[in-house]
């Protein structure tokens, strides 16, 4: 029976029986408490706790599951797989364990055909009832077994509903092991039904085997399910969970192409491969997206894992991409959203292949190396750890991690093939030292100005913000706040904050910037008027919702108690609001090109301008940029209608509005709607029609982080400032090209601004070639004249008394060749490049003997030398060693090291003395060196 025969029959089965099908929720789950939905009761949980009621008594569901705290044993088990699939049937009061367990058995016999005599059962230690059920079914006493918490006393491994439970198992043979049942081994014995009865919420704390339980449920519930990855390794006869009909075409294609496997388990390799690949998939599919913390994590050391494995069966090429195909193809039966999610998760595996490929290269290389000397430094100090294995160090895996961005986690599983084990507390220490260094690296965090304002929330409430209807409102100045003091008085030209009961100033939230403006404030005593003029430099939120103005005193003085008329900048606020508008659009548009997974992951709206970071794995290159461009200006050009609205959380959500990246809401939120296309909760200030947002030019795309996208753009008069700007620049290129008349100035036989761009386009290019030609053949000639120039010094060289040579000489004209060398006095060869004529110089200089030059020159008011030795001969003493003295003499220093060394300094005078000193240097490690 296929698995997509299972899963129909089950449901089926169950919905002959009044249950309802509830459709898989998705791998993210809403739970805080997990990662990933880890069993087929996750997204019932609020059900059975009673937080929320169910759609009906009696549910049953296909639910996708990842589970990684396996993830070591996958492979190496006949049944373990981090991404699986679990049918379930569900009772919130409706019936319970006496109806249930006859079900599972009458459907593993009848619908299943299993054969009865092959069927064992586990119960709770403690369980008087249940063995007298799988009795009566036939199942005799001594094929069912008693175990303990751990194995037959349900959780989801932390707080929450639990029960005791009662597991069917399927004996698969003697060729699988040895008899005993299931307490005696879990690959003959293969689980295949779970029954929980759910009654009990488990506390904190504890372990699998002993954990608190704090109560008792509202009402006593099942949950009740089937592993269809293990029902078909039974019902298809075959060794293990990635032969069954959904893995084996993968896994015969990953050892298809196998070649020149680097390991002694290629099996086992290409379990994992296939295991890891198929999770990726169905993450990728769900909107996860491979990154450094979090589910990014998970997803990325899965395909890292998938990676090395790939590599260690001998391929070299990309490969994860293909399979993934594969995958889709073999579950889209069952699971068709992976179709519409197929090319993103090819371009994801592929890029993560692609760059952890060179990681894993250059990491694994370093990593046997290490291991290597572990082992030797094991063997000779004949201590051993006390595991009996030696130790990989933790500086070592903390050196991989931090410098190469190599894993821990394969750190330590590569070392365990090995033989080693790893430091991992050596590892935490690092990390968490590393961590305290940027703490303290950071500026030390400033007391709490929050103080102040938070008495103020308590005593006065949250600010009333009016500004969504009004840009102007009259208020009360309620403080006024300097440096977490409050004050009672503020004069002109003083900075301070001041806190109102009424503002129409938006507070920075939600990526938007603050507004600025004007306060005027009534009963001002200073000067000639009667009132306090204030700027507003910002506005931002603080603590019980109070709108916090950031002001200067511009004239005037005023005091708490005093009314005051707040004005917004409208140009500002408008320019703002376009650019909050073009930003859902934007995420919008980016939705549809990308995929789901492209989610806001920060962003800043500012006046004209918007930043927008986005979760995609890949760079957007120039034409992918260019295309989002276009299709928010034609969206905005369209003119849709901005529609705002207020409904409870639950309602906008089920409308389908996105909530925004870090954002917290209340139970009434903000939507807001763009045509058809955009719906987003949001607090931020809007325009009233699309058209009135654009136009938009995206200016900027980089990368944030991993797996985050940053765009940046510019909107409204600042993206036609833009244009205009652009177009300047090719006018004064065209300028500077020798062209007439202003780039697409549209004058006659012009052909247009695009045509004239396109000439003046192929004119640069082709003055770069010619540029580059010139460059090429003035290198040319400088390489002649360098070889030239290093022949004619050669012809000047002198034999050492020990039978070594060297070349020594000033190439300026004011020397007087007293410094033992030869004065060229010729000013072509002075412009050389000192380093590449003495290089050239020993390069062409006799190879069967020592040798070494040293070169001196005057220029620009500076004394230069430069010396470079036989590379042989160097570990007499460094080429910096030799030219230090010479370097004092001319009031400088050497630098340098090995076989070439360089001067440099202000006493020219002295500067064939200097020589002359080098030279001595050299002829006499020139001497020494051949002399033995």
């Amino acid at each position: 029976m296929r698995t997509v025969d299972i899963r129909r029959t089950f449901l089926n089965f169950f919905t002959d029986r009044d249950h309802q099908v509830v459709p898989s929720s998705s791998l993210v789950t809403d739970d805080p408490s997990m990662l990933f939905t880890t069993a087929g009761m996750v997204q019932f949980k609020p059900y059975f706790l009673g937080t929320s009621t169910p759609p009906g008594s009696r549910l049953t569901s296909a639910q996708k599951c990842v589970r990684t705290v396996d993830i070591d044993g996958i492979g190496h088990t006949d049944r373990h797989t981090t991404f699986f699939e679990m049918l379930g049937n569900f009772s919130f009061g409706s019936y319970g364990p006496d109806e249930v367990v006859p079900w599972a058995y009458e459907f593993l016999t009848e619908r299943l055909g299993l054969d009865p005599g092959r069927l064992w059962a586990t119960v709770y230690r403690d369980d008087n009832e249940t063995p007298a059920r799988w009795q009566r079914l036939g199942i005799p006493s001594e094929r069912i077994q008693r175990l303990g918490m751990a194995d037959n006393y349900w959780s989801t491994g932390g707080p929450g509903p639990c029960g005791p439970c009662t597991e069917i198992f399927y004996d698969r043979g003697p060729e699988f092991g040895r008899d005993g049942g299931p307490a005696a081994g879990p690959d003959r014995f293969f689980e295949v039904w779970n029954l929980v009865f759910m009654r009990h919420v488990r506390g904190e704390g504890g372990t699998d085997d002993d954990f608190p339980i704090v109560g008792d449920l509202p009402q006593a519930c099942v949950e009740s399910g089937l592993g269809v990855e293990r029902a078909a390794v039974v019902l298809q006869d075959v060794p293990h969970i990635h032969r069954t009909d959904a893995l084996l075409p993968v896994l015969s294609s990953v050892l298809g192409r196998a070649s020149g496997s680097r390991t002694r388990s290629p099996e086992l390799s290409a379990r994992i491969v296939v295991d890891h690949v198929r999770a990726a998939a169905f993450l990728l599919a769900d909107g996860v997206l491979p990154g450094p913390d979090g589910r990014g994590y998970v997803l990325r050391r899965l395909v890292r894992r998938a990676v090395r494995h790939v590599r260690l069966l001998g391929v070299d090429s990309p490969l994860l991409a293909d399979l993934a195909d594969q995958v889709v193809d073999t579950h889209v039966e069952s699971w068709p959203e992976l179709s519409g999610h197929r090319a993103l998760v090819r371009q994801a595996l592929a890029y993560e292949e692609e760059a952890f490929g060179r990681t894993l290269t250059h990491g694994t290389r370093l990593l046997d190396t290490a291991i290597r000397r572990a082992r030797a430094e094991s063997g000779s100090s004949g201590s051993p750890e006390s595991s009996g294995r030696p130790a990989l160090s933790g500086r070592t895996a903390f050196e991989l991690h931090d410098t190469y961005g190599f894993p821990v986690d394969l750190t330590v599983e590569v070392a365990a093939e090995a033989g080693l084990t790893v430091d991992t507390d050596r590892f935490a220490a690092l990390m968490e030292d590393q961590r305290e260094r940027a703490r303290q690296a950071r500026a030390s965090a400033p007391g709490d100005v929050d103080v102040p304002y938070r008495a103020l929330a308590e005593r006065h409430g949250p600010t009333r913000f009016v500004g969504y209807d009004h840009h102007q409102a009259d208020g009360t100045v309620l403080a006024l706040v300097r440096e977490g003091r409050e004050l009672a008085v503020a004069t002109e030209g003083e900075r301070c904050t001041l806190v109102l009961d009424r503002t129409p100033m938006y507070a920075e939230s939600g990526g938007q910037v603050g507004d600025t403006g004007t306060i005027l404030v009534s009963g001002g005593s200073s000067g000639s008027s009667d009132e306090a003029r204030l700027r507003v430099l910002d506005t931002r939120r603080g603590p019980g919702g109070l709108h916090i103005h950031e002001v200067e005193v511009v004239h005037g003085e005023l005091r708490p108690g005093e009314p005051a008329r707040t004005t917004v900048d409208l140009q500002r606020r408008q320019a703002t609001a376009r650019s909050h508008s073009a930003t859902h659009v934007l995420h919008a548009v980016l939705r549809e090109y990308l995929g789901d997974h492209a989610r806001q992951q920060g962003s800043l709206v500012a006046p004209g301008r918007l930043r927008f970071d986005v979760s995609h794995f890949a760079p957007l290159d120039p034409d992918q940029v260019q295309a989002v461009e276009d299709e928010v200006n034609q969206r905005l050009l369209a003119d849709p209608e901005v529609h705002v609205w207020e409904t409870g959380q639950d309602e906008a959500r089920a409308a389908g509005a996105i909530a925004l990246f870090g954002e917290t809401y209340g139970d009434v939120v903000r939507v807001v709607d763009i045509g058809d296309f955009s719906r987003e909760l949001c607090g931020g200030t809007h325009v009233g029609h699309a058209s009135a947002a654009g136009p938009v030019r995206i200016v900027g795309e980089s990368s944030v982080g991993a797996g985050v996208r940053r765009l940046e753009a510019l909107t409204g008069v600042d993206a036609l400032r833009y244009a205009d700007h652009e177009h300047r620049l090719l006018e004064q290129i065209q300028d500077l090209l020798g062209g007439s008349g202003r780039s697409g100035s549209g004058r006659s036989g012009s052909g247009g601004p695009g045509r004239s761009a396109d000439r003046m386009l192929d004119q640069l290019r082709r003055r770069l070639t010619d540029l580059a030609d010139a460059e090429r053949e003035l290198g040319r000639r400088r390489r002649a004249d360098l070889l030239v120039g290093a022949d004619r010094l050669l012809s000047r060289r002198r034999d050492t008394a020990s039978g070594g040579w060297l070349v020594a000489s000033r190439l300026d004209e004011s020397g007087d060749g007293s410094g033992g060398g030869v004065n060229l006095g010729d000013p072509n060869l002075g412009d050389l490049d000192l380093r590449e004529l003495a290089q050239a110089v020993l390069e062409r200089g006799p190879r069967d003997r020592p040798g070494g030059v040293v070169l001196a020159r005057a220029l620009d008011g500076k004394a230069q030398l430069v010396l470079t030795v036989d590379p042989s001969s160097a570990g007499r003493g460094t080429a910096k060693e030799l030219l230090t003295p010479a370097g004092r003499a001319i009031g400088g220093g050497a630098g340098g090291d090995g076989s070439f060394a360089h001067a440099g300094g202000r006493a020219v005078d002295r500067l064939d003395t200097a020589l002359a000193l080098a030279v001595d240097r050299l002829t006499e490690h020139l001497d020494g060196t051949n002399g033995g």
